[in-house]
């Protein structure tokens, strides 16, 4: 067990890497399964979806430099959006699969955790095959209920996205 799988001062019970293990590949199920709705339901109202650019390093969400930077109003109106026959780049949706490892969790301050996973997302569209490597920033709430994202943040591992890669799904 690390320090990080008992309970911390401030917290209302104990989360374990396997919890968040748990709550990161069911996470995967429902996306890879088009399921957008449940998906949404696994975060806080008011949680953040961010993904920077390639190059942006560091740089904070309120400076530019991101693929998708959605505050809870864009994302509710993205998976609307997904839903629909209006996001014409995924429709048909595409055929994903997700591989989640190395999950860690970095740090607690009271009911939210720092977690790092490494993911590896294949898309299947038109044809082609892109694989998506990167890893994951996220800021988990610890509820009773469970756990909720506040931030999703996937930072991808490529220099450049290929001629063609689209990121019209979730990654």
């Amino acid at each position: 067990m690390t320090a990080l799988d008992t309970a911390l001062p401030g917290s209302t019970r104990t989360v374990t890497r396997a919890e968040v293990e748990d709550f990161l590949f069911a996470e995967a199920a429902l996306l890879d399964a088009q399921r957008y709705e449940e998906w949404l339901g696994l975060f806080v109202e008011g949680g953040r979806f961010e993904i920077p650019t390639t190059d942006a390093g560091d740089t904070p969400a309120s400076q530019g430099g991101y693929f998708v930077c959605d505050d809870w109003d864009l994302l509710r109106a993205r998976v609307k959006r997904l839903r629909s026959r209006k996001a014409h780049a995924e429709n048909p949706a595409s055929l994903t699969h997700r591989m989640i490892a190395n999950v860690r969790l970095l740090e607690r301050d009271g009911d939210e955790l720092s977690v790092a996973a490494n993911f590896l997302v294949h898309r299947a569209r038109d044809g082609h095959t892109n694989a998506f490597p990167g890893r994951y920033a996220h800021r988990l709430l610890v509820t009773e209920d469970g756990l909720r994202f506040r931030l999703r943040r996937s930072v991808l591992a490529l220099e450049r996205l290929e001629a063609g890669a689209r990121l019209s799904f979730i990654l």
